[in-house]
C-alpha cells in the first residue's frame, strides 16, 4: 500500500527497546520496516507524536471461527458439563461456515486483536473441507480465506494448516469432524498453494501444525515433518485435559509431552499449545527443549483445562508466549493477568511469574516474555523495536492510565493490573497505520458483514 511505502516517522516520550526503556525516541521506517532508531532525539516536522510505544504482541494460538460463539457456550446443556460436552457446539459451528463465513468472522476478529494491541497470530487452521466433507477445487481454499482476512485488517499473519487424522487415539474421525479430515500430502499442498500466492509478503508466514498426539499417529507424524522445510515453527495442541493424558498412557505407554520428547526432536521451532498437565520431569524436559510453552489463559480457564506449571518452568528458564485460543476475549491484558492471577489463587502468593529470588516488574516480566515467546512460536519479523526488524508498535497516552505520570517498568504493571484492556490509542503494523484513535479505517464494514454472517449461522 502507498502509506506503508512513503514511510515515516514515531517520536515517542517513552518507547520499550530491545535494550529496555529509553526516552525521547525517533523511530523512522520505510517499506514496512524500521530504517532509524534513536533516543534523546527532538519530534521533527510530520513525526506521529505519542507518549509511549511499545512493541505489539503475537497472540501464537488462534482459531478464529470460534469468535463466532463468543459467549454462547456458558449455558449448562448437560449435567456434567466439560471440554468435552463444548466440543460439540463448536463442531456445529464448523460445520456451517462457508469460506466467505470465514472472512468475514476472521476480519472482525483481527481488527478486535489489533485494538488489543497484537499485531501478529498464530491461526491453528483445521477447518480445511466443504461441511460435507469434500475437498474445494483448491484445497488451501480456507486457508487462504483466512488470509485475506488478514490482509483486510492490516495483521501479521502465521497460518498453520494443521494435520487432522484421528478422532481419538486409534479412532477414526467422526461425521462431525469431517470437514477437517486431511494427511500429509494434503497439508503440503495447502502450503504450497500459500507460499505460490504470499511468498516475500512480510506480513504472511506459514508453519506447520499438528492437530494433537491423539488426532496424528506416529506414521503421519513422521512422514509429515520429513516432508517440511527445516525452519518452519511447528506447533500442536498437548495434554490440554487430564482425559487425553489418560488416554495417551494407555494407547503409548507415555504421558504426551514425554511421548513426544522421547520420538521426536523438539526444539526451538516447536510450540506445545496448553501443555496444562506435565509432571516434574516434563515440565523440565519442556523448558529445556527451547521450545514455546503456548499458553492461552482465558480459554484454558473458559474451559476448565487447569493451571500450566509456570514456576517451575520459568525457573529453568522455559520460553512462553500467549494465545487467544477460542477467541471469545481477544485481550493481552486479560490474559497475561489471568496467568498471573490464576498462579496467585492456586498457591496464595503474589508475584508468581518471577523466577524465584528475582525482584522487579510481574507485568514487565510477563509482557516481555510473551513477546519474545510470542515472536518465536510465529516465526515473525517483528516483536521488537529494532533496526530492519518489520515495523509493528502501538502508541499509548499516559492520561489513558489509572494514574498520571508512569515511568518505565510501572506502564507494564499499570497497564496490566490497572486496567481492563491495554489502553491502545494507535498501531502500526508493517508501516501501516492501522488503527488510529482506537478505530480501523474499515471498521464499520466489517463489523456489519461480521453481524450478519453470524445472525445467518445462529439461526
Amino acid at each position: 500500500m502507498s502509506e506503508t511505502d512513503q514511510g515515516g516517522a514515531v517520536f515517542a516520550r517513552q518507547a520499550f527497546l530491545p535494550s529496555g526503556w529509553r526516552h525521547d525516541v525517533r523511530l523512522s521506517y520505510s517499506h514496512g520496516r524500521f530504517t532509524h532508531i534513536e533516543a534523546n532525539q527532538k519530534p521533527q516536522p510530520g513525526d506521529t507524536l505519542c507518549d509511549i510505544a511499545l512493541p505489539p504482541l503475537a497472540s501464537l494460538h488462534s482459531h478464529a471461527f470460534q469468535r463466532a460463539m463468543a459467549g454462547l457456550a456458558e449455558t449448562r446443556r448437560d449435567p456434567a458439563d466439560s471440554f468435552w460436552t463444548w466440543r460439540k457446539q463448536m463442531y456445529a459451528l464448523a460445520s456451517r461456515v462457508t469460506p466467505d463465513d470465514m472472512r468475514a468472522i476472521a476480519a472482525q476478529l483481527y481488527l478486535e486483536m489489533l485494538k488489543a494491541g497484537f499485531t501478529q497470530l498464530g491461526e491453528f487452521h483445521y477447518l480445511h473441507r466443504t461441511p460435507d466433507g469434500n475437498a474445494y477445487d483448491n484445497k488451501a481454499e480456507m486457508a487462504l480465506a483466512v488470509i485475506d482476512a488478514a490482509q483486510e485488517a492490516g495483521i501479521g499473519i502465521t497460518i498453520l494448516p494443521t494435520l487432522y487424522s484421528h478422532a481419538g487415539f486409534g479412532r477414526a474421525l467422526a461425521p462431525e469432524q469431517a470437514r477437517f479430515r486431511s494427511d500429509p500430502d494434503f497439508i503440503a499442498e495447502i502450503l504450497g498453494a500459500i507460499t505460490a500466492r504470499h511468498g516475500g509478503d512480510i506480513m504472511v508466514q506459514h508453519g506447520l501444525a499438528l492437530h494433537s498426539l491423539r488426532a496424528v499417529d506416529r506414521q503421519n507424524l513422521a512422514q509429515m515433518l520429513g516432508m517440511i522445510a527445516p525452519d518452519l515453527p511447528i506447533h500442536i495442541h498437548i495434554a490440554e485435559q487430564q482425559r487425553e493424558v489418560t488416554e495417551c498412557l494407555d494407547y503409548l505407554g507415555r504421558r504426551p509431552v514425554a511421548w513426544l520428547m522421547d520420538e521426536v526432536p523438539v526444539d526451538h521451532r516447536w510450540c506445545l499449545v496448553h501443555a496444562t498437565h506435565l509432571d516434574h520431569d516434563e515440565t523440565l524436559r519442556l523448558a529445556a527443549s527451547g521450545a514455546v510453552a503456548g499458553l492461552c489463559p482465558v480459554t484454558e480457564a473458559n474451559l476448565g483445562d487447569g493451571f500450566f506449571p509456570l514456576e517451575p518452568y520459568i525457573a529453568r528458564h522455559g520460553r512462553f508466549g500467549i494465545g487467544t485460543d477460542s477467541n471469545v476475549l481477544p485481550s493481552v491484558a486479560e490474559e497475561l493477568r489471568l496467568l498471573e492471577y490464576g498462579r496467585r489463587l492456586a498457591t496464595q502468593k503474589r508475584c508468581c511469574a518471577l523466577p524465584e529470588g528475582m525482584l522487579g516488574s510481574v507485568g514487565r516480566f510477563l509482557y516481555e516474555s510473551a513477546l519474545k515467546g510470542g515472536a518465536q512460536a510465529c516465526a515473525h519479523g517483528g516483536g521488537k523495536l529494532a533496526l530492519h526488524h518489520r515495523a509493528d508498535l502501538c502508541t499509548l497516552d499516559q492520561a489513558d492510565f489509572a494514574l498520571p505520570d508512569l515511568q518505565n517498568d510501572a506502564l507494564f504493571d499499570g497497564m496490566i493490573f490497572a486496567r481492563a484492556t491495554l489502553p491502545v490509542r494507535n498501531v502500526l503494523a508493517g508501516g501501516r497505520w492501522v488503527i488510529k484513535n482506537g478505530h480501523h479505517p474499515q471498521e464499520a464494514s466489517i463489523q456489519a458483514r461480521f453481524r450478519d454472517v453470524v445472525r445467518r449461522l445462529q439461526h
